[in-house]
């Protein structure tokens, strides 16, 4: 069936500056991270992302690690741009990242030249694109010099493969000083991507906000429902094919009393202002200044409706921010 994008995409989505940049992100970014491997049937994945660019969600987050198999999320998302997006490349922003092992090759991980420039190459021809509007590497590399890393960002914007640059999973004093050395070269720091949410706030408590700030670069968090932790899921347990059964990222151990009691207290916050409680999530690390978007997946269109209603909603109050903190304790959950 030939797709037409939604004529009013752009009606009802707020869109965001990413930190000094002139680029506007939509609140809410549409991550391929899970659910988007060979292990889902491709139809429900393309009604999935082309819904997701109905809402007027423009920016679509990729990786060569995500899968499974490596690399299968880029290559899905490439089959939908060919056969269903390809009008709408110029309203698209597409990212993508390298750094993080996709095999047992040194040439395969890290934050080297090698490593990140010929992964970016891998994905172009994965995406079917010329460039990517924004290259990220994906955690830092200890091991590689700082310049290298950087260095190889820079060149793929000269290069005319990127349009912008980001960094994800830096600590705040590396992600200074890869915001000095690109600064340096030229090509500032669009983007940091950390995990956020009300149960993990170390970007509050470690500067990044802050430092996003002072330095100029915007956040995309990932994670803002904490792997399905803040929603109303596993209220009551693990139900029969949750993600906790048979995730990587989520172990059932992490569901016991305490966290049940804590999540049980957001949801009535979150009832008491007639929302979900994924929707109060999504709100409440909406609300920081130097949060551009959140990174939200889905397993159906009807979710990514439900999410992205969570702006329709009046701001949260300093009272309800207070009971937020009270209940939404900091190390709930996977371990960080």
């Amino acid at each position: 069936m030939t797709y037409n994008a939604a004529d009013d995409r752009y009606e009802s989505l707020e869109y965001r500056r990413a930190g000094n940049s002139g680029l506007d992100l939509p609140a809410f970014s549409f991550g391929l991270w899970q659910k988007f491997g060979t292990d889902y049937p491709y139809e429900t994945q393309r009604e999935i992302a082309l819904h997701a660019f109905d809402l007027g969600i423009t920016h679509f987050d990729n990786a060569d690690r995500y899968g499974p198999p490596h690399r299968a999320a880029q290559q899905f998302f490439g089959r939908v741009l060919k056969h269903d997006l390809a009008p709408y490349r110029d309203e698209l922003i597409l990212s993508t990242k390298a750094g993080n092992p996709i095999g047992s090759s040194p040439y395969l991980k890290g934050g080297s030249r090698k490593s990140l420039l010929t992964s970016l190459e891998h994905s172009l021809r994965d995406l079917g694109t010329d460039h990517v509007d924004i290259f990220y590497s994906h955690s830092p590399d200890l091991t590689t010099p700082l310049e290298e890393t950087v260095g190889a960002l820079a060149s793929a914007v000269e290069q005319g493969k990127a349009l912008y640059v980001g960094v994800s999973n830096y600590a705040p004093e590396r992600a200074h000083e890869a915001a000095v050395l690109l600064r340096q070269a030229g090509v500032p720091l669009l983007i940091h991507q950390p995990r956020y949410s009300v149960f993990d706030r170390r970007p509050e408590l470690n500067g990044l906000l802050k430092l996003a700030a002072e330095d100029g670069f915007g956040l995309i968090v990932y994670s803002p429902l904490a792997q399905g932790l803040l929603t109303n899921k596993y209220l009551d347990g693990i139900p029969a094919g949750a993600r906790a059964q048979n995730s990587a990222f989520l172990s059932p151990d992490v569901i016991d009393d305490t966290y049940r009691q804590r999540a049980a207290a957001l949801n009535r916050i979150a009832e008491q202002r007639g929302q979900s409680l994924a929707q109060l999530a999504l709100q409440w690390v909406l609300r920081q200044p130097q949060v551009t978007s959140a990174l939200i997946g889905a397993s159906s269109p009807w979710q990514l409706d439900h999410n992205v209603k969570a702006l329709d909603f009046p701001p949260l109050t300093e009272e309800e921010l207070a009971l937020i903190d009270e209940h939404g304790v900091h190390g709930t959950g996977p371990k960080l």
